[in-house]
């Protein structure tokens, strides 16, 4: 399931959509906040500009708010429905698990973004 040469790979690795050899961030940590959006220019393998167009990550806004939606649902279902808890203590849960996750869904949001756009290619060569 988590291959190389599949998009969940590319995804959940933050490595290049198409050789899949090289992460596309300056640092692998996302826990470093203030490097957790410092990108290479291109591959050093392939060759692939990971800024496809000027502001192409603008675009990562619309997943990113997908994700945050559907963490916010998975912790409300997890504190009310099956912990039983009260409605602020669901609200606290939402709101505790979307700054937790903050830096990972940053990233898996551009990782996301890209990965619609560029797609695994083994035959690539090393530029």
């Amino acid at each position: 399931m988590l291959k190389k040469g599949s998009k969940l790979y590319s995804i959940l690795t933050g490595t290049c959509p198409k050789c899949q050899n090289e992460s596309m961030y300056l640092d692998k940590n996302p826990l470093h906040f203030n490097k957790i959006l410092k990108m290479h220019e291109n591959c050093s393998h392939c060759g692939l500009r990971y800024q496809i167009e000027p502001s192409f990550f603008y675009g990562a806004m619309y997943v990113s708010y997908g994700l945050n939606v559907a963490v916010g649902i998975t912790a409300f279902i997890i504190s009310f429905v099956l912990f039983g808890s009260s409605l602020k203590v669901a609200f606290i849960a939402i709101i505790a698990s979307l700054i937790v996750l903050f830096p990972f869904i940053l990233r898996w949001s551009r990782n996301i973004y890209i990965n619609m756009f560029v797609s695994y290619d083994p035959k690539t060569k090393q530029k």
